[in-house]
């Protein structure tokens, strides 16, 4: 029997090896073949189960805040504002120069609070008298400084502001920024 080269085994092996992995990734692709028509379509769902939705763009959301600040830099006060859209989700946060660090996460949840009731921050707090459980909704606050933004008697947006003396003032800033986007 003749003895085999060391090439060769090495040239053999090579070639073996190449047939398993050629006979491995043709089973993988084979498998991973494209879906049928059937699988490819998209469900449909009737119209009449959906809803559309107004929404605030991002730049409306940013002028509305940025008016916030001019309004209270006007009156040399010194806050946080913060714009969310109808589900409560933050579009924009700005910290004015000089805002304390409780005015950020407070002026978040007051235009929460706005939005999800569709009224003023101030009149919610008035409300509490009535119903004190109110305040125990997480993410909510009950202080004058937060207003709803309204598309067709349908709230889209809350504005929260926070860091003036009073909510008072808060709110009225707030108001600056509906304003803003009423134009």
């Amino acid at each position: 029997m003749k003895k085999i080269s060391r090439r060769a085994r090495i040239a053999t092996g090579g070639v073996v090896l190449a047939a398993v992995a050629a006979g491995t990734f043709g089973a993988v692709s084979a498998s991973a073949s494209a879906p049928t028509a059937a699988q490819a379509r998209p469900a449909a769902v009737k119209s009449s189960d959906t809803i559309t939705s107004t929404h605030l763009s991002i730049a409306a959301a940013t002028d509305a805040a940025e008016a916030v600040l001019e309004a209270a830099k006007k009156e040399n006060q010194r806050v946080s504002v913060a714009v969310v859209d109808r589900n409560g989700n933050t579009l924009v946060t700005l910290r004015g120069d000089g805002a304390g660090p409780q005015s950020y996460e407070s002026a978040i949840r007051k235009a929460f609070t706005a939005v999800s009731w569709n009224a003023p921050t101030s009149e919610l707090a008035e409300r509490l008298e009535q119903t004190p459980n109110l305040k125990d909704i997480p993410g909510t606050l009950f202080l004058g400084g937060g207003a709803p933004v309204t598309a067709n008697n349908a709230p889209i947006a809350g504005i929260g502001v926070a860091g003036a003396p009073s909510g008072a003032l808060d709110e009225k800033f707030a108001q600056a920024g509906v304003a803003e986007l009423a134009g």
